[in-house]
């Protein structure tokens, strides 16, 4: 296995921080590494703020679902999906007045420029992640950051047509280990498809479920891993965040689509 794999297979999130700072040299090889991620047409459809100022942090590790650890990071990335610029470069350049002119429709962003624009900016973001661990700064994705909307768009001064995808939080572990345990995945028989999508068989869940993923069906506890799921969709899927996100980005779609008016 080679370094870059190695660092890949071995990433893990990191929630405690070390006091060590990190270097100016050190945020700007991450930075111009997410600006080298693949994008839609070299089109760059995603803006990346740093978040130093500490009454900010302060703020998110309450409105993101109440996460300390967010205050004490020791760099701040949010990604927005961001094609604010492009709607001002196009107006700028008179291109609507030109398409009309070529017999096309002038459009403002809608859902699957959205999708397209959120793409890029979660690339950007992982590729930030990898440079991070390639210098020994580990990382935690913060998708709360979705939820209150209007918090995070007041806190930010996000115009229309941008969506936070993400917060990264990166600081150097606070405690190294010599082999860290890793979250268990799913196998690859349920998350590779050959050719066409291939639904989950009932009987497979409870292998899909356990703990203890390397075990062989016959001694998988059907009932521990019926207890997973459930408390999956207890603690997860309908739980308070999960509803609040969901109103969050509903209204963000509807200022981005002009549903709102």
């Amino acid at each position: 296995m080679n370094q870059t794999l190695r660092i890949i297979h071995h990433r893990r999130s990191t929630r405690k921080y070390a006091a060590t700072p990190i270097t100016s040299e050190e945020k700007d090889a991450i930075l111009q590494a997410a600006l080298r991620a693949p994008t839609a047409g070299n089109m760059m459809l995603y803006t990346i703020i740093e978040v130093e100022d500490q009454a900010l942090k302060d703020r998110l590790s309450v409105s993101c679902d109440n996460q300390p650890f967010i205050a004490s990071a020791p760099y701040v990335l949010l990604f927005l999906a961001d094609y604010q610029r492009w709607v001002e470069a196009f107006n700028w350049s008179d291109a609507p007045r030109l398409a009309m002119e070529q017999g096309l429709q002038p459009r403002l962003p809608q859902e699957g420029d959205l999708l397209l624009a959120c793409c890029d900016a979660l690339i950007a973001a992982q590729t930030a992640v990898i440079a991070a661990e390639s210098l020994g700064i580990g990382s935690c994705y913060i998708g709360d950051i979705m939820e209150n909307y209007e918090v995070h768009r007041e806190m930010f001064r996000l115009p229309r047509f941008t969506f936070p995808v993400t917060l990264l939080c990166f600081g150097r572990p606070y405690a190294e280990r010599e082999h860290p345990g890793l979250t268990r995945r799913f196998g690859r028989n349920i998350i590779v498809h050959r050719d066409h999508y291939t639904p989950v068989d009932a009987d497979a869940f409870p292998a899909m479920l356990s703990r203890a993923g390397q075990q062989s069906p016959d001694e998988v506890d059907v009932e521990a891993a019926r207890k997973m799921a459930q408390g999956i969709y207890t603690r997860k899927f309908v739980s308070a965040f999960s509803v609040e996100m969901t109103r969050s980005v509903k209204r963000w779609m509807e200022i981005w689509t002009g549903a709102e008016d």
